[in-house]
């Protein structure tokens, strides 16, 4: 690569995939392809994309399913040293299991788990959406889907400590809900109760992160967020948060059951389902993410394994 590029996209698609180039005063812009938008021309058309930062500090890829999964892609990087990190990405022909599976998830808790999947103009499962982008367009949907277990963690918090750690230098962070905010030591502000919303998207309400936050804080909203939507706060070994290994993640509902049917059909897992998938312990790893001081081959693999 002649040069370098920052949070870029490489897109693969089965048929033609439109872009469209939008001048207004002056200013250009690339209105990439939308899949919250049925009547954007790609609607129908099956892709996917690889997220890929290259800079003279290394190179970071990773297959993102944050918005949604759709065609499965695989990476592998190999380094100058011929390292080779690999992350497989969707089975193939995994996205109709994933739809079928979320129906049956829908049928047990009458949450619309099967209206995240759309299809092509035959019927056939394309894509699935992931729950943000669904109640993006329908605002009432999963409205009261986390109530209960939100009520019950921050009632558990009020008698009991929270332990977050922050994997940094500020080490283990004690936190303890005080008049219904949750606050934690060194946090330069406490965090209120999140919405469904909030615990889809990661990135507001209590979890929105600000200029003025300091450095503890913007490291226990990721590690919040991902405690909700794994569901691991009420378990054994939850008051620490993270603590739990990845066989722990989505073992209880209500949960983010998007995020753990997209995992089971990951070949090897890994592959971001939420926005701080890549919150884990210490030598586990969700996201996928593949990065090198030293690359020297980025190899995608498009239709699954």
């Amino acid at each position: 690569m002649s040069a370098y590029i920052s949070s870029a996209r490489i897109y693969f698609a089965i048929g033609e995939l439109h872009f469209f180039i939008v001048s207004i005063n002056g200013e250009t812009t690339l209105i990439e392809p939308s899949v919250v938008n049925p009547a954007d021309p790609n609607a129908t058309i099956e892709w996917g994309f690889v997220e890929l930062t290259y800079l003279p500090s290394g190179l970071w890829a990773n297959i993102s399913g944050v918005d949604f999964v759709g065609l499965p892609l695989g990476i592998s990087l190999t380094t100058i040293t011929g390292t080779v990190q690999s992350t497989a990405g969707l089975a193939a022909n995994s996205v109709a299991s994933i739809c079928d599976d979320l129906y049956e998830q829908g049928m047990k808790d009458g949450q619309p788990w099967n209206e995240l999947c759309q299809r092509s103009d035959t019927g056939t499962a394309i894509r699935v959406l992931a729950p943000i982008n669904y109640i993006r367009s329908h605002p009432n949907a999963f409205s009261s889907y986390w109530t209960d277990y939100i009520n019950k963690v921050w009632l558990l918090y009020t008698s009991t400590p929270l332990i977050i750690d922050t994997q940094l230098s500020a080490g283990k962070v004690q936190c303890q809900v005080l008049g219904d905010v949750l606050t934690c030591v060194g946090d330069n502000r406490g965090y209120t109760k999140p919405t469904a919303f909030d615990i889809f998207s990661c990135n507001t309400g209590p979890f929105e992160i600000r200029t003025p936050d300091n450095d503890i804080h913007r490291a226990i909203v990721p590690r919040l967020c991902a405690a909700f939507n794994r569901s691991t706060f009420l378990i054994n070994g939850g008051d620490v948060q993270p603590s739990l290994s990845s066989d722990c993640y989505y073992s209880t509902s209500p949960t983010n059951h998007f995020s753990r049917i997209v995992h089971e059909y990951e070949s090897d897992g890994k592959g971001y389902a939420f926005p701080y998938d890549d919150v884990n312990t210490s030598g586990e790893d969700q996201s996928g993410t593949v990065s090198a001081r030293d690359p020297l081959v980025l190899a995608i693999r498009v239709g699954g394994v």
